[in-house]
């Protein structure tokens, strides 16, 4: 990401496309808001939002488990798919419990919800730490080339900065910036884009959009698919505004897709077939 803006994330709040793309996030999320049930029963919204944004997450990591799979499971620890469904579920509960901090110390945060992903590893398998020189980085969603760990702390002490300074930017052009960022860095020898799409969430709860994280960007971007999800952060990649822009967008109708599954949660319940 670069930009020579005071503030680059409102800088890129202004590229084509992404105006109209923040306009109908935001009306898409404050029909859903406005729905009946939310008025009574917006922790049982809540609740399944985080359980289908977490099958989401996963099923771009390589886990593709239908919902009552997720639902029924009570043990996650024996193989690889397995383990990343059990993260996702993990890394979604977690993410409510540190909005506060992620307002004053993103890095750390970050590291958190590594250690959270990484389950029972040791510490010195680099778990809750950015990466070292010459350590590996497993990840099965990205192909892009990997920046070298100097890059990558002086990348993450710049997005830190910026998130700590805050910005005048809609909460969807920060939200997209902060994934792709991670994204892009990979600073984890694992669970990446797992970690990434879960500090994408938190920053939609934080910021005020989605409150109650009932508007799972997770279901959205597995809907689209991987290949939609690469292409698209491929356009971040390039760092040209065409192709920054066309990341937001991605985000955005993830985000609307999101919504689309929490009102059929809303109207389950208005029906009590939820």
């Amino acid at each position: 990401m670069s930009t020579t803006s005071s503030d680059p994330l409102a800088a890129l709040g202004a590229l084509p496309g992404v105006t109209g793309a923040v306009d109908s996030v935001r009306k898409a999320v404050d029909r859903v808001y406005g729905h009946r049930v939310m008025r009574r029963r917006s922790n049982e919204v809540t609740a399944e939002a985080a359980l289908r944004g977490a099958r989401g997450s996963a099923a771009l990591s390589g886990a593709d488990w239908n919902l009552e799979e997720v639902r029924r499971r009570t043990d996650f620890s024996g193989d690889p798919e397995a383990r990343t469904v059990g993260a996702a579920l993990r890394l979604t509960a977690e993410a409510g419990q540190l909005l506060s901090i992620w307002r004053q110390s993103p890095l750390r945060v970050l590291a958190r919800l590594h250690l959270v992903a990484a389950g029972g590893a040791a510490p010195d398998d680099g778990v809750g730490r950015p990466r070292l020189p010459g350590e590996p980085v497993v990840e099965p969603v990205i192909e892009a080339p990997l920046p070298d760990a100097n890059e990558v702390s002086g990348r993450l002490e710049g997005l830190s900065r910026l998130i700590i300074t805050g910005s005048a930017a809609p909460a969807l052009v920060t939200a997209a910036v902060v994934h792709g960022e991670l994204l892009a860095l990979r600073p984890f020898g694992s669970h990446n884009g797992l970690v990434a799409r879960t500090a994408e969430r938190i920053v939609l709860i934080g910021s005020g959009l989605d409150p109650k994280s009932i508007c799972p960007a997770e279901v959205g971007h597995a809907e689209q698919g991987r290949a939609s999800y690469v292409a698209a952060f491929e356009g971040y990649l390039s760092g040209r505004p065409e192709g920054m822009a066309a990341w937001i967008a991605h985000c955005g109708r993830s985000v609307e897709l999101g919504v689309r599954e929490s009102t059929a949660v809303c109207e389950a319940l208005q029906r009590g077939a939820a």
